[in-house]
């Protein structure tokens, strides 16, 4: 498992991903070409992927993302280290907060 701040990035067997995802629509890239995990509402700072892949979201009000690096990848963020990842699928995990009566993604 990877963690980066409030993003925890974890392996998935090729075998394990999901039957609907080759056919799920992808994630677009923003202005700067990155795959974004996690942005910060705060702060405008992002937990991103440069480089190949691909990032598909699940359903549900905190779908986590299902992210492919066929060739391996690095995630960024202006205030972290980056994070070097092996080739393969990864399930991207946003960190949530109780707050009486309801969760929350946290807030960046």
């Amino acid at each position: 498992m990877y963690r980066q701040g409030d993003v925890l990035i974890v392996p998935v067997a090729d075998g394990a991903v999901p039957s609907h995802v080759p056919d799920a629509p992808r994630e677009p890239r923003d202005g700067r070409g990155r795959l974004v995990l996690a942005l910060g509402e705060v702060t405008g700072h992002a937990h991103a992927v440069v480089g190949r892949g691909e990032l598909v979201r699940e359903p549900g009000p905190y779908g986590p993302f299902l992210l492919h690096l066929p060739g391996g990848g690095r995630v960024v963020h202006e205030e972290h280290a980056a994070i070097t990842l092996p080739q393969g699928w990864f399930r991207v995990i946003r960190q949530r907060e109780y707050v009486p009566g309801s969760v929350r993604l946290v807030a960046d």
